[in-house]
């Protein structure tokens, strides 16, 4: 069942640039760790949790602890219409900087969970 997203916050959450690109990394993506997002943004850990934690707030994301690490994903219950938004701005910015460059920096990232990057 589709979880009620207030279209307002779901706009509001994607009018951010750090949170809208890691919405696109999430999209393409599927699950990544805090590290991988940080890594491929070069961002500091706590700007990048923080953002998280707003997209977590208004039912974007949803996030799991495994051991030290927290993965974040796009919320399976999001209604369709934000699914769509998701998947069409992900296929409108793809080849658009800095979007491009976060999914190449996040490709070429040494050390992906299952190793020792993450710490939380």
């Amino acid at each position: 069942m589709a979880m009620m997203i207030e279209p307002d916050g779901f706009f509001r959450a994607l009018a951010d640039p750090t949170r809208l690109r890691c919405l696109m990394l999430l999209q393409q993506e599927g699950e990544l760790c805090v590290c991988e997002l940080t890594y491929a943004l070069d961002v500091v850990q706590p700007k990048v949790s923080r953002h998280l934690a707003q997209l977590r707030e208004v039912g974007i994301v949803s996030d799991r602890r495994q051991g030290l690490w927290i993965y974040y994903r796009l919320h399976p219950d999001l209604p369709e219409w934000a699914k769509d938004t998701l998947k069409a701005t992900a296929q409108g910015v793809a080849a658009m900087q800095p979007f491009a460059r976060d999914r190449d920096v996040l490709r070429r990232m040494p050390n992906r969970p299952g190793g020792h990057c993450c710490v939380v």
